[in-house]
This record gives structure tokens, C-alpha cells and sequence, in this order.
């Protein structure tokens, strides 16, 4: 298995830019997401790792090898899409085998290396079967196999499970997660879904409009998060927003509300200074029905516009200045429409913003 080295990655097609000098070194055995939104260059950038795009600047490495100028065959990758690609005409053996064959393997290597592939993926009860013949989770096992079968040093995912049903999405998720394990290899996977990466990954990186917005654990990036962007994308319901001013270690906030200063950010705000208050639902609870605060919390008295039962919990829509705001209802009760609730505020767990940057406060 082999690392994954990208220094000063440039992507352009034609006069435009799509990718900015990415830096990003992925370790051996790593599973690494990228994840942002729609045109944020993490599948350009797969691509490029791949050899399926070639680079306008830097240097892609795998192993100790440059491989800018490979053809994808012979960096040794194998790629799972989206849409399967599998051959319609061919049973789950036969395309399994496939690319064994193409490169005139002995059939006693190419059989002992499908059997294992399907032992791996369950799929040793379908092998006759043709795709038509599968479900969409099955087809997937089979892309994944015809990787596994070639034994590549870094395995490339590009939204495996984005055809997928919510069901088969997070049978699918289990499966990907166990593969890693099995296989004990080096993977990069693309995604638009912050819940894949969040628990698929070792590391996620967290990427908009070309450039890498954050690199760290799924934990780093939801309790850390380097700037609002990141702290709304990852996340779900994303992290409320409030602009405000400090003055004398309180917030200004919008609507006429005051907080104090989280503690963990005085030494950070001068006064006078625009920030943004960021905190999550999960931080903003009803007296009576949250979760016990330990250290500061403030109080706020709000009208719930909505309610969403989840069960367990409820989550409420409320606002401040007529801005939507999120919050979480433990052991819940019914909440009518219009209905007043006195609301606490973990002020441990609130993060704040630097209004012009965007960028987190905290100390690094």
C-alpha cells in the first residue's frame, strides 16, 4: 500500500481555474473523504489521483513515485464510480475477473483472487448472477470487488453511493467502513454527504470553490471548525449564525440580545469588535428539557415557529431578528405553533467568528 502526496495541486480548464494549489498528504492505510459542495473541485481532484485528468501545476505522488506523467494503468489505483460500470453481458464472476484477465493473469490467480474479493463482499452467493439480476447495493459490492481484485496500492472512491436509496446508503456505508478494515488500504473518497464522511472517515477534508477550507478528524472539524463555512456544511441541522458586537466581555447580538463573552474567547476580542456567534442545536435546549450545563449558560426566551418530533427528541424552529434558529427538545413534549419557551444556552460550547474573516477566534 503506499501514501498519496499532493503538492500545489493546479487544475485549469482553459482560462479557468478549478482547483487551487491544493497541499494534502494522505497517509498509508488512511481513509481520507473530501467532501464540500457541488463544484468544489473534489472530484477534479480525485480525478487528477486517478491520471483520468491530467494537472496544470504540481506534483501528485503515490508511494515514493511521481505520477504526473503515468497513464492510470500503471499507477497502480482502482476506482469505484458512481454508476457501477459494470458489464451487463457479464456474470459477477466474469466481471470480477475481468481486468485479471485483460492483464493475462494465470486463471489460478485470477480465481483465488475472486474468491477472496466475493468472500470479502458476501457475494459468494451471487456469482452466476448477471447485474440486471442484482439490487443497487449488491452491483455496488461487485464495483467494489473488481477493485480488490487487483490488489491496488490506493483505492478511489467518486460518490459510490450516490444512486443509492437512504437505506442502502447506510447498509453501504457499513460495508465501505469494513472493507477498510479487511483490506488494510490506502482510500480517498468523494462525497457530497457530510454524514458519510463523518462516519466513514479518518480524516476529512473539507473543501469550496477549489481551495481545502479545513483538514482534520471528524471531531476536529465538528468541534473545531476553522471558519463558518465549515461550521454550517458539517453538521446536521448545520450550526446557528448571529452577528454581533462586544462591548465590556458581552455580545451585542441581533434582536437586542445580550450574551457574555464565551470564556474560552475573551482573550481573543477586543472591543468593538464584529463577530459571529455560532452554536448548534444541541447547545440550545428548553429549561426542563435539555441536557445538564455545566459552567455558563445564558437564558433566552423565544416563540417556536415549528416543531419537528424526531422521537427521542424534538427539534424546534425558532428566530432572532428574523433569523431561522435551531434548537433540540430532550424527552419532548407536544409544542405548539406560537408557543413562549425560556431556552439555556451553553456558552462553554458556543464558537465564535471574526465577522470580516469568517475565520474562527480560537486559539490554535
Amino acid at each position: 500500500m503506499a501514501q498519496v502526496n499532493l503538492r500545489n495541486v493546479v487544475k485549469r480548464f482553459g482560462p479557468l481555474q478549478v482547483v487551487h494549489g491544493v497541499d494534502l498528504d494522505i497517509n498509508d492505510n488512511e481513509f481520507v473523504v473530501l467532501v464540500g459542495p457541488s463544484g468544489c473541485g473534489k472530484s477534479t481532484t480525485l480525478r487528477m489521483i486517478a491520471g483520468l485528468e491530467a494537472i496544470s501545476e504540481g506534483e501528485i505522488a503515490i508511494g515514493d513515485r511521481v505520477v504526473n506523467d503515468l497513464p492510470p494503468r500503471h499507477r497502480n489505483i482502482s476506482m469505484v464510480f458512481q454508476n457501477y460500470a459494470l458489464y451487463p453481458h457479464m456474470s459477477v464472476r466474469e466481471n470480477l475477473g475481468f481486468s485479471l484477465e485483460i492483464a493475462k493473469k494465470p486463471k489460478a490467480e485470477i480465481d483465488k483472487a475472486v474468491d477472496e474479493a466475493a468472500e470479502i463482499l458476501s457475494l459468494t452467493d451471487y456469482m452466476d448472477r448477471k447485474p440486471g439480476a442484482l439490487s443497487g447495493g449488491q452491483r455496488q459490492r461487485v464495483a467494489m470487488g473488481r477493485a480488490i481484485v487487483r490488489h491496488p496500492d490506493v483505492f478511489l472512491f467518486d460518490e459510490p453511493l450516490s444512486n443509492l436509496d437512504a437505506k442502502l446508503r447506510t447498509q453501504m456505508r457499513t460495508e465501505i467502513k469494513k472493507l477498510h478494515q479487511k483490506v488494510n488500504s490506502t482510500i480517498v473518497y468523494v462525497t457530497h454527504d457530510q454524514v458519510e464522511a463523518m462516519t466513514l472517515a479518518d480524516r476529512i477534508v473539507i473543501m469550496r470553490d477549489g481551495y481545502i477550507e479545513q483538514v482534520g478528524t471528524p471531531l476536529e472539524v465538528f468541534e473545531a471548525p476553522a471558519n463558518t463555512f465549515v461550521a454550517t456544511f458539517i453538521g446536521s441541522p448545520p450550526m446557528n449564525l448571529l452577528t454581533g458586537r462586544v462591548a465590556a466581555d458581552m455580545i451585542s447580538l441581533e434582536g437586542g440580545l445580550k450574551v457574555a463573552v464565551p470564556d474560552q474567547y475573551r482573550a481573543n476580542v477586543s472591543e468593538g469588535q464584529d463577530v459571529v456567534l455560532g452554536f448548534r442545536a444541541d447547545n440550545l435546549m428548553p429549561v426542563g428539557h435539555a441536557m445538564p450545563m455545566e459552567g455558563a449558560f445564558a437564558e433566552l426566551e423565544m416563540t417556536v415557529n415549528l416543531s419537528e418530533p424526531l422521537g427521542t427528541e424534538t427539534l424546534l424552529f425558532t428566530s432572532i431578528a428574523d433569523k431561522e434558529i435551531q434548537a433540540k427538545m430532550l424527552n419532548p413534549r407536544p409544542v405548539a405553533s406560537g408557543e413562549k419557551l425560556s431556552f439555556q444556552l451553553d456558552l462553554t460550547r458556543c464558537h465564535l467568528f471574526d465577522a470580516e474573516t469568517q475565520n474562527s477566534l480560537r486559539s490554535n
